[in-house]
């Protein structure tokens, strides 16, 4: 009897950690898969790699398309939405229009998964993934990744061009942006060192180069120049951290320092203001970067996610089901 008594405790035992992976427990959980999708996590993290491999910038675009889909709505994977009848796509937002990439990556990752897992693991957490998987592709600081998010049913442009900072915005207005998702000024300068790696297009900083400030490197913004007129080749590209564009480090924040950071949104975070002596610390202090990096990711992929029975798991990353 008492035999039967203590494999029943452990037959419920396994049923209700199974039920919890389903969603019945609405929280995000490291060990979300687990039961439901064992080698999920092995299988996105094959398709970044490769994908990486193949172009080494695919981490930065990768690891941006996460935060933007987490600003907006929260992170439901609403940024991978295709334009429909009924739905807005956040990718045509101005954050987002001609710049943001990485779809087709995620697309191939939830298509790896489903054959495996069908209807199992959302677009959402994908996307979670694939930004810690980036980082550590380029040298960057890894993370544990909570899970379970599911996908939304909506997108929205408008709060994707009212609630995703821009390339000319200055520090107040990031310190607002940031605040109004919960996050104080320092994760707002930890999180701005994603620009170690990646790269811009020439209209998102041509009016710094042109500028003659003096919050710009005179040597630097010459050398901008060259592959960035005044007018026109908009789309010509520039890396945003000119010492090691490939590699993810504290170069970023040393390049601040030096008044060599390429954006307006970049450099205003060391101008003589509140956030210079966070930029000075993580300039000489890799770890604590990479530690606070890690957390403030963390704490991203905890922005408003829908759990339990809310949303869906999609089929297709880009299409309701």
């Amino acid at each position: 009897m008492a035999v039967n008594k203590f494999f029943g405790a452990i037959s419920a035992l396994s049923l209700l950690l199974l039920l919890s992976s389903f969603g019945c427990e609405a929280h995000l959980s490291p060990t979300f898969y687990d039961y439901t999708c064992p080698n999920a996590l092995t299988k996105i993290r094959s398709t970044i790699r490769s994908a990486i491999s193949h172009e080494r910038r695919m981490a930065a675009s990768l690891i941006r398309l996460h935060f933007h889909d987490c600003f907006v709505q929260g992170c439901d994977g609403s940024v991978l939405l295709d334009e429909t009848p009924t739905i807005q796509s956040e990718k045509t937002s101005n954050a987002n229009n001609h710049s943001a990439r990485g779809f087709n990556v995620i697309e191939d990752a939830k298509t790896a998964v489903e054959k495996i897992c069908p209807g199992v693991v959302s677009c959402a957490d994908i996307l979670a993934v694939a930004a810690r998987d980036s980082s550590v592709a380029v040298g960057g600081p890894s993370w544990t990744v909570k899970l379970g998010r599911r996908d939304s049913t909506t997108a929205s442009r408008s709060l994707a061009d009212s609630d995703l900072p821009a390339p000319f915005d200055h520090l107040d207005r990031l310190i607002t942006l940031f605040s109004n998702k919960g996050f104080t000024p320092r994760e707002m300068v930890a999180l701005s060192g994603a620009h170690t790696v990646g790269q811009a297009q020439c209209f998102t900083f041509q009016q710094r180069i042109y500028s003659n400030g003096a919050d710009i490197n005179a040597g630097f913004a010459s050398a901008r120049r060259r592959r960035c007129p005044r007018t026109g080749r908009n789309s010509n590209l520039a890396p945003l951290d000119l010492v090691t564009p490939n590699q993810f480090d504290n170069n970023y924040y040393k390049n601040l320092v030096r008044k060599k950071g390429l954006l307006i949104s970049d450099q205003t975070l060391f101008n003589g203001s509140s956030t210079d002596t966070i930029v000075k610390e993580y300039s000489k202090n890799p770890r604590t970067f990479s530690s606070d990096f890690s957390a403030a990711m963390v704490k991203m992929g905890d922005l408003s996610p829908l759990t339990g029975q809310d949303g869906i798991i999609r089929r297709v990353c880009s299409s309701i089901n």
